[in-house]
């Protein structure tokens, strides 16, 4: 693997929660334990709807005396509603934080560069922010949230190397790591057959949350009957998007000039649309 590097991650921002109540007050709403979140240890977790339905997804980790969420930026507000509808007379704030930057961190020993160990979520202060381990899979890197003014300087200074954010999105869909809605369809996707699992963002211990009961039946029940999942096309021209049918559901698939699979969504009308079974037949 290459010499560390990092990409800094505009579409992800942070959002603060800070009071006496912030532990139970997130305890009751997300998939994971927030009790296990600490200066050491961060976490994976999705807000779900109530009958179990893909809303949210975000890192959790500690600061001082808030909880960061690193969620997706262009919808950071909308989670800040849905949390607030919650609030009720918790004593909790909930503040979005633009002075913060996200940067991912990947590549040969980035944990090590960080102070960390390479265990997943293991985290620890850095300067005025938090590094910590990627909590869902620790072959993902690290990722740091520091003041965006000095965020590209405190990583370059620790002698790692800027990249692009491509090269992240590459190791990520190697992966088959989903990316919030750009992978998995609101109010519809459920958590197992996307893979939060086996990704470490679900507690089955913990207690109750919001979208708890289905997302227990569907485990308990062995009812996941489709997984999302990564997917390498070959032999195919050298067209700019194809459209793969499934019969029940529709992929968006990306071909690059080294016809590889770039990104997923669920529908885009422009694109020429073929059977999967011909692209197999067509790939030989």
């Amino acid at each position: 693997m290459a010499d560390a590097s990092f990409a800094l991650l505009d579409d992800r921002g942070i959002l603060a929660v800070s009071g006496p109540d912030r532990r139970p007050f997130l305890q009751g709403l997300v998939s994971n334990d927030v009790d296990k979140v600490c200066p050491t240890a961060s976490r994976y977790a999705a807000l779900l709807t109530a009958q179990g339905k893909y809303l949210h997804d975000f890192m959790m980790v500690e600061a001082g005396e808030s909880i960061w969420l690193d969620a997706e930026a262009a919808r950071l507000g909308d989670l800040k509603r849905r949390l607030s509808m919650y609030r009720l007379r918790a004593r909790v704030s909930l503040d979005e934080r633009s002075d913060l930057a996200v940067a991912a961190i990947f590549g040969a020993g980035e944990a090590a560069i960080l102070g960390l160990p390479s265990e997943p979520g293991a985290a620890r202060p850095l300067g005025s922010g938090v590094a910590f381990v990627d909590p869902r899979l620790a072959s993902l890197g690290a990722r740091a949230i520091l003041p965006r003014e000095n965020a590209r300087a405190v990583l370059t200074d620790a002698g790692i190397a800027e990249t692009g954010f491509d090269i992240y999105d590459r190791l990520r869909l190697s992966l088959g790591i989903p990316d919030g809605s750009r992978d998995l369809v609101l109010e519809k996707s459920i958590l197992l057959e996307s893979g939060f699992d086996e990704l470490n963002g679900v507690d089955w211990q913990k207690g109750c949350y919001i979208g708890q009961e289905l997302t227990a039946r569907t485990r308990y029940r062995g009812l996941v009957k489709k997984r999302l999942t990564p997917v390498r096309i070959e032999g195919l021209s050298d067209a700019t998007w194809v459209l793969m049918d499934y019969g029940d559901f529709i992929a968006h698939v990306f071909l690059q000039e080294t016809r590889e699979y770039y990104d997923l969504e669920h529908l885009w009308s422009g694109a020429p649309r073929i059977h999967w079974r011909d692209a197999v037949e067509h790939a030989g």
